[in-house]
């Protein structure tokens, strides 16, 4: 049987034998079951790949067919109608030998130009034409032979398609490195706007998948770059340490550093120095230079002054001139200027009145002035109906001092511009004492100017004489907005709410006066005055949100979700769009105001416009979370709310809102949200142990217990909820029933954390051998759980019994070789019991096991301090900063180990390889304890603890600060946040929580056991200092 794989795709089946069939019989089968003629048959056999011949005799097995061969088999395409088998005679390429069209220029479609040098003009004697071989096929009058076809040619030559034509473009047109031959192949098409919107379109899908790359190119570049400087380092970099310690050199040392300089013989020869002193010629001219004559010259005198004699132009030092120039303009702008946290800021628009304080005495600023009084007189008998020119001409004047000069020209100027208010108010100013006067001439001639009328009032001294100016000009002006607010903010409440009235009237469009006009209204008329607003302003939605807030100040909650459901439609019916982000702060904003049922009511009617329905999830979340931040807590809880309607079953929705109500919320609202949760999602197994833990830190065990009863009755294979109601028995002194518990997990088959809990049971009630034995079953079940090995371990420490011990952390080791640990207490062990070189030796084991591991490397720094080997230590910790250079631990007790002198710099170092890690934190907190900057120590500790709240060394640290130097307030408050933050890490603080006589020990007693523990320390090694 072989296979055929056909042009169409298809397989076919011929049931033929390669030993006995030959090429032919295959053939005559293909031909049979595609209708492929044999002599169009090209056979390609598949392994190994190769064509098949075209003679018919030989057998399938002889070309290397076997039985289940594939075949494939390739038809050629002849173009036209040329029957097959036609011999080629034409040349390829005979354009060639051609006449180019006229007007031809080689090149030019790929965007060369045409030129002619020597070689085309040729030689002086003109070589004979070549025969045009084309003439025979384009005029050629031979009859076709059979089977030639009119596309085809004159028979016996083969004339080649025009692929010019087949492709639809010319190959040798302008082509694009970037595009290719689309540049050629649409250069005569037309841009429309679908071509434009499709660009567009691929444009933002570009930027899109390249904002999603984004963060990792941008990893991944940080990562080369570091690769990059950590393999090829600076200079500086390399010799930073022994710059570092330039500072050791006396002067003597730093004197006998040779200089880089030519030491051949002829330079060390001593050089003749001489000195000359200054001629008088040149001290004389420097003093001319320098010299101010304050009278002219008898010569210069001689002349009428009008002239300078010959001789007697002072030789300028342009450089000194500009020095000078420079020191005036800085002076200048030292004066113009405020200082605002270091920088200069100058007053671009009001340095003309700034320059009236200046007194001006350098001639440089007096020829200054003359220039801009020459220029300015220019602007104003030019075009005297300009106000900009007369005030800077006034301005000018009053700058240089001549105040009646300047009060003269805005005068001039408030006649020859009388409808200019800038103009006027500017006379008013130069005038203090005829300000009023000044402004009514003003008024007479611009009744209409809102800036006169409120230059006016400003000009009376009690609200009476202003309020009866502002209406004066509401009579001129009556549609001033800004005159009535002022009006209403002198006038009691009774005349405010009427002068409202008349202001809504003159101006109904504008909403700040009908909102204002409703807040001192009574209830009822204060709705009409909404009403009537509405009405006028359909598309404003203050208007609606002041509403929604009157009802509810008025007790009327049930209305308010319908005013603002009124108010979207309303507005959606009038065209306004609904921006979800604008109405959101608005919630936010009535929350602030208190009206929080309004605020509930815009949440969840605006919190899903816009928003696709797949993305509803994670854009709220995102929304409530910002508002957590921004402190709108009533914001985020209708966030929540709204989406618990629409995601009942979504359990990470309900944990957020319930870590919500723990936070910021009551009891009771955690408890209720509790309840409805398990009700719609029973099978989440956080919302029942959050419930249970909310009421057992209430103190009410009996209801924590109920809880979790139903909890098991919900999620019955639960181990969480197993080891939950252990905790709870056990922490509340109830060894019975947690034993109760834990055998029942057992008998279902618990996990490796039920016999660990189990035994930790056993060991707190003394029974050793129970202990022992629930060890060793756990060990049978789950041999690959560290935490076991290491139970039995401590086990035989405790019982002092240390050879077993070692075999415990040995197979321990067998079966998790990772577990640092492990390696940990058995290094301990026999650093007690064998000394520092056995330690030393398991160290060097786990680190080649483990490697990069800051623990183990932190382990035998620390072992090699104890025993005296400082110089070993300093070399270990540096191999250990060479292999994890980002190990914030490492560089904590790097800190702790060099000299006093070196903190500062070795804390830089380890803040700039590892920002931000707590323990580098917490360590230059110390360094900022020991120099008594109480407060510095303070904030690095509070940053600390907020980066890693769940290590409870921090705490204790910051603890002890408060309990050094802080108030009662700030101790308090320490306490309360570690408290809710609940560490469960941390060096010391493990030590002391795990130790027997503080199991049940609540988080205020360790933290203040933790912290003697690190006072007795600190005192231990100021005093091994000493020593």
């Amino acid at each position: 049987m072989v296979f055929v794989l056909t042009p169409d795709g298809k397989t076919i089946c011929l049931h033929l034998n390669p030993s006995t069939a030959t090429l032919r019989d295959l053939k005559l089968s293909i031909h049979s079951k595609s209708l492929i003629p044999p002599p169009l048959q090209r056979l390609i056999l598949s392994s190994p790949l190769r064509l098949l011949p075209s003679e018919d005799s030989p057998r399938l097995s002889e070309l290397g067919v076997g039985p289940s061969s594939t075949l494939t088999l390739h038809v050629p395409f002849l173009g036209g109608m040329q029957a097959p088998g036609v011999p080629p005679t034409r040349p390829r390429l005979d354009f060639l030998n051609s006449k180019p069209p006229s007007n031809y220029v080689a090149g030019l479609g790929r965007g060369a130009t045409g030129f002619t040098t020597r070689s085309d003009i040729g030689p002086a004697r003109a070589a004979p034409d070549l025969p045009d071989r084309s003439a025979t096929t384009i005029g050629g009058a031979a009859a076709p032979a059979a089977g030639a076809g009119r596309g085809r040619g004159k028979p016996g030559e083969e004339e080649e398609d025009d692929e010019g034509e087949d492709k639809g473009y010319d190959e040798n047109q302008k082509f694009d490195e970037f595009e290719g031959n689309d540049v050629g192949l649409f250069a005569s098409a037309e841009y429309d706007e679908d071509d434009k919107e499709a660009d567009a379109v691929w444009e933002a899908i570009d930027k899109r998948m390249d904002s999603r790359r984004k963060d990792r190119r941008e990893a991944r570049l940080k990562q080369e770059i570091e690769k990059y400087r950590a393999s090829n380092p600076k200079i500086t970099e390399q010799f930073a340490d022994l710059k570092r310690k330039l500072h050791t050199l006396s002067a003597q040392e730093w004197e006998s550093i040779p200089e880089i300089g030519d030491y051949s013989l002829r330079n060390k020869k001593k050089r003749f120095e001489s000195f000359v002193p200054v001629p008088d010629t040149l001290l004389e001219k420097a003093r001319q230079e320098k010299e101010h004559v304050s009278a002219l010259d008898p010569r210069s005198r001689a002349a009428g002054g009008t002239e300078t004699p010959w001789g007697q132009t002072p030789v300028t030092d342009l450089t000194a001139v500009g020095e000078g120039r420079g020191t005036v303009l800085s002076l200048k702008l030292d004066r113009l200027s405020d200082s605002v946290s270091g920088l200069t800021v100058v007053d671009p628009k009001g340095y003309l009145t700034d320059l009236k304080s200046m007194k001006i005495t350098s001639d440089a600023e007096i020829s200054d002035i003359k220039k801009a009084r020459l220029l300015l007189k220019s602007v104003i008998q030019t075009n005297p109906k300009h106000p900009p020119g007369w005030i800077a001409a006034a301005r000018l004047e009053g700058v240089a001092g001549k105040t009646q000069a300047a009060r003269q020209l805005i005068q001039k100027g408030c006649e020859e511009c009388p409808k200019n208010e800038d103009v006027w108010l500017e006379a008013c100013r130069l005038c203090p004492d005829e300000a009023k006067a000044v402004i009514a001439r003003g008024l007479k001639s611009i009744p209409n100017s809102v800036k006169l009328w409120m230059e006016a009032a400003k000009l009376e001294h009690d609200d009476l004489n202003k309020s009866r100016v502002l209406r004066k000009g509401l009579e001129h002006i009556p549609d001033s907005v800004r005159l009535w607010k002022a009006v209403v903010e002198l006038a009691n409440e009774e005349d405010a709410r009427l002068l409202l009235h008349r202001a809504v009237e003159c101006c109904p469009l504008h909403v700040e006066l009908w909102l204002a006009l409703a807040r001192l209204e009574t209830y009822d008329n204060a709705k009409k005055v909404l009403n009537n607003a509405r009405v006028r302003l359909p598309k404003e939605p203050a208007i609606w949100i002041t509403a929604a807030k009157l009802e509810e100040a008025n007790g009327n909650t049930a209305t308010v979700g319908k005013i603002i459901e009124r108010c979207i439609r309303s507005l959606q019916g009038e065209g306004v769009v609904i921006d979800r982000e604008a109405w959101m702060k608005e919630a936010e904003a009535a929350e602030r105001a208190g009206s929080v049922v309004t605020c509930q009511a815009i949440i969840h009617n605006t919190v899903g416009i816009g928003v696709e329905e797949e993305d509803r999830k994670r854009t709220w979340v995102a929304d409530a979370e910002e508002c957590k931040k921004r402190g709108s807590i009533e914001t985020a809880r209708a966030i929540y709310s709204h989406a618990l309607t629409v995601f009942l079953t979504k359990k990470s929705i309900w944990v957020k809102a319930a870590q919500l109500e723990k936070s910021h919320g009551t009891r009771e609202s955690l408890d209720a949200l509790l309840l409805k949760a398990v009700t719609y999602r029973p099978q989440a197994e956080v919302l029942w142990l959050m419930g249970a833990k909310e009421k057992w830190l209430a103190g009410d065990v009996p209801a924590a217990r109920a809880i979790l009863q139903e909890a098991y009755a919900a999620i019955p294979n639960s181990e969480e909820i197993w080891l939950a109601a252990f905790k709870l028995e056990f922490e509340n002194n109830e060894p019975e029933r947690a034993r109760m518990l834990l055998a029942k997990a057992r008998e279902k088959g618990g996990t490796e954390r039920v016999w660990m809990k189990s035994a930790i049971v056993e060991r707190e009630l003394g029974n050793t051998a129970e202990e022992r034995r629930l060890l060793d079953e756990g060990l049978q079940r789950f041999p690959s759980f560290f935490k076991l090995w290491l139970m039995v371990g401590q086990l035989d420490e405790r019982l002092s019994d240390l050879d077993k011990a070692r075999q415990a952390y040995d197979s321990g080791l067998k079966h998790c070789p990772n577990s640092i640990p492990l390696w940990l207490s058995l290094a301990n062990l026999e650093e007690k019991t064998r000394g520092l070189s056995k330690a030393r030796a398991v160290l060097t084991v786990a680190r080649k096991k483990n490697p990069q591991n800051p623990e183990l490397w932190l382990a035998a720094v620390r072992s090699e301090c104890r025993h005296g080997q400082r110089k070993e230590a300093d070399n270990l910790m540096s191999k250990a900063l060479q292999e994890c250079p980002k190990s914030g631990i490492l560089w904590a007790a790097k800190i702790e180990m060099v000299p006093r002198n070196e903190r500062k710099r070795t804390s830089a170092d380890a803040l700039k390889n590892c920002d931000n890690d707590p323990h580098v934190i917490a360590a230059v907190a110390k360094l900022f304890w020991q120099d008594s900057k109480v407060e510095k120590a303070r904030s690095w500790l509070n940053k600390a603890v907020t980066l890693a709240p769940d290590i409870g060394d921090f705490w204790a640290l910051y603890y002890k600060l408060e309990v050094q130097y802080g108030s009662e307030e700030a101790k308090r408050e320490v306490l309360e946040r570690c408290v809710a933050a609940e560490p469960k890490h941390g060096e010391k603080w493990q030590v002391v929580a795990k130790s027997l006589e503080n199991s049940h020990q609540p988080t205020e007693a360790i933290l203040k056991k933790v912290a003697v523990a690190l006072g007795k320390e600190e005192n231990s090694s100021e005093s091994n200092s000493k020593h």
